[in-house]
């Protein structure tokens, strides 16, 4: 029998500056060489009880606890110790990083044992190997793709031979290939060292893309399912959370199939439909098909844009494409593509060093950033890099405070964003109080505010769960039916379909394809030239016999949409 590693006891614990607890009743067990999956909605209580396991609570973040927690059947005494026994890797790696080149970074925990030098490459050298970036060693860090750094990361704790790996949501900053390809190395290096594996992530679907043992759902600080994947997919419980389930098992649920766990729900492939197949083709025949949008006039034009940071290296190369007024419109791609560069051009951050750049039919090559500003908002994919300003309220009306917006107007548009933002309970709160995804929102909230004509969001729904990434996206339609242009700069694929009719992808540097979000991605040679990832939508047709995949996931769509504007 598997000896328990990780050990939860009527275990509570309750922030300091909250009133209520973030965890209650905590009873969990994990053995040795499990692979657990924890998901949940956004201040469910997730990344708290991964903070549990890596010591940061209670002894950095401090609070009331109640009840035990053991690591290796010992309770945790300090964060030292404790990091000898449970490695962490953050969604963000560059807040992790302490080398200057990917060997040193690795080679850190080492050098603070004093491990010889002989031994210190040696063990150095396999780790990096079984991550695959021992061709990197001597790389700099800055100079790495978003997956590789991943790997440098994974690699710095794996080096000190850690009993426990836990993974904070690890595909939020990756292209859907390359996170695709990160599960697939948790997987294998699960299979080859037998480690006792927790990944905290929003994105189900993508994790379910190798096996899981245990899928463990918490709600308000409560654990509501503890069970196989299987067995989670055919209750209610993701549906009464608010979290995502696969598209391929909601199509079916949406077709009036019943889902049971004998049908393999957990993978596509292992997914037994066959008898669902009637019900999928009249549910297919009995949605409308979407009409397209009339084109309007460009507002924003980019002809033969080039582009390089430094001399003789071109990171874009000869792009144009114009965007009409009123589009909602997403730009895909790889990291280190050049689609964030591209937006740092038409926002005057960066001047190409050839072509032209139109708004509303007049060259902008000569308005300053704040002129630009006033026209088209930008909100960047870290939000550490915008935050200025130390409590919320104040971040979201600094924009408005600058232009010298009356008072009473300023407080009933900062208090309106903040609300559809879901930020409204926490429009008192320190900005060092919030979590990754909460910033995001507040990053949001200051350029929505302004009301600009048109809004380029770089990654705007990373770290969101399910209800907010809704909320978020059902207020950038909004303010698109009102002329407002949008402009996304996506690696999550559903929202490129489900919200952007238009997608522009960028492969290189270079506009490999400009289509439709289901045309792009029925297409092999740009999914695997961009890094992209097909729809299981797609297969799932596919694997029922629908002769118009295409249309099938046209469908889903409009009434995927239609089901959960109810929930505005």
């Amino acid at each position: 029998m598997k000896k328990p590693v990780i050990q939860f006891e009527n275990y509570s614990f309750q922030y300091h500056s909250q009133t209520a607890p973030t965890l209650q009743n905590i009873n969990l067990t994990i053995y040795e060489g499990e692979k657990v999956l924890i998901i949940g909605p956004s201040g469910s209580g997730k990344s708290t009880l991964g903070h549990c396991l890596n010591g940061l609570v209670p002894f950095s973040y401090k609070g009331k606890v109640s009840g035990s927690v053991k690591i290796s059947g010992e309770v945790p005494k300090d964060i030292f110790s404790l990091s000898k026994k449970v490695g962490t890797v953050l969604q963000d790696p560059d807040g992790q990083f302490i080398g200057l080149t990917v060997a040193e970074d690795i080679a850190f925990a080492l050098e603070n044992d004093c491990t010889p030098k002989d031994e210190m490459v040696a063990r150095v050298a396999d780790v990096a190997k079984l991550v695959e970036i021992e061709t990197h060693l001597d790389a700099s860090l800055h100079q790495l793709s978003g997956g590789q750094k991943q790997r440098v990361s994974l690699a710095g704790v794996m080096v000190d031979d850690v009993e426990i790996l836990l993974f904070d949501e690890p595909l939020a900053n990756l292209d859907p290939a390359t996170g695709k390809y990160a599960i697939e190395l948790i997987d294998r290096i699960h299979q080859d060292t037998n480690k006792t594996i927790v990944i905290i992530e929003h994105r189900l679907e993508d994790v379910l893309h190798c096996p899981v043992d245990r899928v463990i759902v918490i709600d308000d600080g409560r654990i509501i399912s503890d069970t196989t994947p299987d067995e989670l997919l055919a209750s209610t419980v993701l549906e009464k959370c608010a979290l995502r389930e696969p598209l391929y098992v909601k199509a079916a649920k949406y077709a009036g199939c019943e889902i049971t766990e004998e049908m393999q729900p957990a993978h596509l492939d292992t997914f037994e439909i066959t008898s669902c197949r009637e019900q999928l083709h009249n549910w297919f025949s009995g949605v409308s098909i979407p009409t397209g949008r009339e084109k309007n006039e460009p507002i924003l034009e980019l002809r033969g844009i080039n582009f390089g940071y430094k001399p003789g290296q071109q990171t874009i190369h000869d792009v144009s494409f114009s965007i009409g007024k009123g589009e909602m419109v997403s730009i895909v791609g790889k990291n280190g593509a050049g689609k964030s560069t591209l937006s740092k051009l038409i926002c005057g951050f960066e001047k190409p060093s050839a072509g032209t750049i139109y708004y509303r039919g007049k060259e902008i090559s000569d308005d300053t950033i704040k002129e630009r500003a006033e026209r088209i908002g930008m909100v960047m994919q870290n939000p550490n890099h915008m935050i200025s300003k130390g409590m919320i309220f104040d971040e979201v009306a600094l924009g408005l405070v600058i232009r010298g917006v009356p008072e009473a107007e300023m407080k009933e548009r900062v208090l309106e964003t903040l609300k559809i933002c879901g930020l409204y309970p926490y429009r008192n709160w320190p900005i060092s109080a919030l979590s990754f995804g909460q910033k995001k929102r507040v990053t949001i909230a200051s350029i929505l505010v302004l009301q600009p004509e048109v809004i380029i969001l770089d990654e705007p729904t990373a770290g969101q769960d399910f209800r907010h990434y809704t909320d978020i996206m059902e207020f950038l339609v909004e303010l698109n039916r009102r002329g407002v242009t949008i402009v996304m700069i996506t690696h999550d694929m559903h929202l490129m379909l489900e919200y952007t009719p238009r997608a522009i992808v960028i492969a290189g540097g270079r506009k490999i394809a400009d289509d439709t979000a289901v045309n792009v991605l029925a297409n092999p040679a740009i999914i695997a030239e961009a890094n992209l990832k097909e729809t299981s939508l797609y297969d799932l047709a596919i694997k029922v016999g629908i002769k118009e995949p295409k249309q099938f996931v046209d469908r889903f769509i409009v009434y995927d949409r239609e089901v959960r504007q109810q929930w505005q």
